[in-house]
């Protein structure tokens, strides 16, 4: 970090997702799917575009079905590079 540069900017720089939690069965680790919407660069057409990502739950206190904000960290695992930050909504 440079001199001037506090710490809570270099934080504020890092990535927040939101998604839907697809899997709980690993200790501590949640699998997220996060759809993001892209445009066809030549047809111009809007898709949806699903990745799943591997995120920290420390607490073990998300299920399937909610929908969490995610946000990036460093590594924790091979796949594991973000952590949850909270619950939005929980599954019904």
């Amino acid at each position: 970090m440079a001199e001037n540069e506090t710490a809570s900017t270099a934080r504020a720089s890092r990535k927040v997702r939101e998604g839907i939690v697809v899997s709980t069965k690993m200790d501590k680790t949640v699998v997220v799917a996060v759809v993001d919407r892209v445009q066809h660069r030549r047809y111009r057409k809007t898709l949806l575009r699903t990745r799943k990502l591997h995120a920290h739950d420390e607490t073990n206190d998300v299920r399937e079905g909610d929908r969490v904000r995610i946000a990036e960290t460093r590594p924790m695992s091979r796949t594991k590079r973000w952590r949850v930050v909270e619950v939005l909504e929980r599954a019904r």
